[in-house]
C-alpha cells in the first residue's frame, strides 16, 4: 500500500487537513511548515492524488491561453512564445496546468473557448491580445468567468483585469528620439488596426509629429499582419513613394525584421540612409544586422504577472477589476544610432 496524507502528517506531527492545506499552497499555513512538509513528502515518496482533489474542489487546476489567431500563425512571432514562457512560470509555481486553445479562425477560437468554459476544463483564461468587439471577450463577461487580458481593454474598462505597457507613450518617446536626431519624414508600420496595441502606439507616434509641428503623411502609415511579409510589404510601399522616409517606427520586431531584409535588398543603408526602431526588444534584434534598436516591453514579466492576476481572481473570487502597467525601455542599437538624419 502506497504512503497516505495521513502517513505524511504523522511524520510531520501535523494534522492531515494542515497537510492538505499545503498541497494546495493555502495562505493560512506558514512558510517554514510548507518546507517541513514538503520536505517530508519528499523523503516518503508521496505523490499527491491531484486529481481526485480536483474532483472534490470542482476545479480543473488548469489556466487556459487564447492565442489572437490559430496557434500556428501566431508562433510565427516570438512575442507569444516568450509571454507564454512567462505564464508557464508561474503557473508552474503555482500547480496550474495550461490548454492553448486552437482554431484556424474567430469562430472556432470561439468555439474553442466556449468548450474550455461549459466544459470545466480550466479554472481562468488569459487573452494574449486586445482587439475591437471582440467577442470572445462578450461570452467570457457574459459567463463571469475569471479572464485577464494582455493588453488594454477596448471597451468595459471598469469590468476587466487587465495588463499592459504605456504603448501611446513609448511610440510618442521613440518618435521623438527621431525627431531629435533630425529626422522629419517618420513613417509608421503597423500591425493590423484592430489591435489596440496597434492603435496606441500609432496615436503616440502621431501626437509626437503633430505636437513637433512636422506633417501627418498619410502615405507613411501601413498596416498588415505582425508577420515578418508585412515588413517586406511597408517597404514596397514606401520606398515607391515621391518623398520616402528616412525613419521608420515599426510596431513588432518581426515586422522590422522584414524591413531591415528588403531594405538590404534595395541596397539601402541603415541607418545612414533609413533608421528604424521597433517593439519588443525579442532576441533577434540583437541577432539582426545591423542590430535593430528596440523598445524593451518586458514580454515575460507581461506572462509571469498575468497569470498572478488570474490565480489571484480564481482563488479570491474577487470580481472587481485591476490594472498593472509594466515599464518599459527603449534600447538603442545600430539600426538608429547616427547622429543626424542623412
Amino acid at each position: 500500500m502506497g504512503v497516505t496524507i495521513n502517513d505524511v502528517a504523522k511524520a510531520a506531527g501535523v494534522a492531515p487537513s494542515t497537510v492538505s492545506r499545503v498541497i494546495s499552497d493555502s495562505s493560512l499555513i506558514s512558510d517554514r511548515t510548507k518546507r517541513k512538509v514538503k520536505r517530508i513528502m519528499e523523503d516518503l515518496g508521496y505523490h499527491p492524488n491531484i486529481n481526485a482533489r480536483n474532483l472534490a474542489n470542482q476545479t480543473s487546476q488548469t489556466l487556459g491561453i487564447v492565442m489572437p489567431s490559430s496557434a500556428s500563425k501566431s508562433f510565427q512571432n516570438p512575442f507569444f512564445p516568450e509571454v507564454i514562457r512567462g505564464i508557464s512560470s508561474t503557473a508552474h509555481m503555482k500547480d496550474y496546468s495550461l490548454l492553448i486553445s486552437t482554431g484556424e479562425t474567430e469562430e472556432q477560437i470561439l468555439e474553442a473557448v466556449e468548450k474550455m468554459v461549459m466544459g470545466k476544463r480550466v479554472d481562468g483564461i488569459i487573452l494574449l491580445y486586445s482587439r475591437e468587439n471582440d467577442p470572445i471577450i462578450q461570452y467570457l463577461l457574459k459567463q463571469e468567468f475569471p479572464f485577464v487580458l494582455v493588453g488594454k481593454p477596448y471597451q468595459h474598462v471598469e469590468r476587466i483585469t487587465y495588463i499592459d505597457n504605456d504603448n501611446y507613450g513609448a511610440a510618442r518617446e521613440v518618435t521623438n528620439t527621431f525627431i531629435r536626431k533630425g529626422h522629419q519624414k517618420i513613417a509608421f508600420v503597423g500591425g493590423s488596426r484592430d489591435f489596440l496595441v496597434t492603435q496606441e502606439r500609432l496615436s503616440g507616434y502621431c501626437d509626437a509629429m503633430k505636437l513637433s509641428g512636422l506633417p501627418l503623411n498619410e502615405g507613411y502609415i501601413f498596416h498588415d499582419d505582425f508577420l515578418l511579409e508585412s515588413g517586406k510589404a511597408s517597404i514596397d510601399h514606401l520606398m515607391r513613394l515621391e518623398d520616402p522616409p528616412t525613419a521608420i517606427v515599426a510596431a513588432d520586431d518581426i515586422i522590422a525584421l522584414g524591413i531591415l531584409s528588403s531594405l538590404a535588398d534595395l541596397g539601402k543603408q541603415v541607418p545612414e540612409q533609413v533608421s528604424v526602431i521597433s517593439f519588443n526588444n525579442l532576441v533577434l534584434a540583437e541577432l539582426a544586422t545591423p542590430r535593430l534598436s528596440s523598445v524593451d516591453v518586458n514580454i515575460f514579466q507581461l506572462g509571469n504577472e498575468a497569470t498572478k492576476l488570474v490565480i489571484d481572481r480564481i482563488q479570491s473570487n474577487d470580481t472587481h477589476s485591476k490594472s498593472v502597467i509594466v515599464p518599459y525601455r527603449i534600447v538603442e542599437r545600430q539600426s538608429s544610432l547616427e547622429e543626424q538624419a542623412k
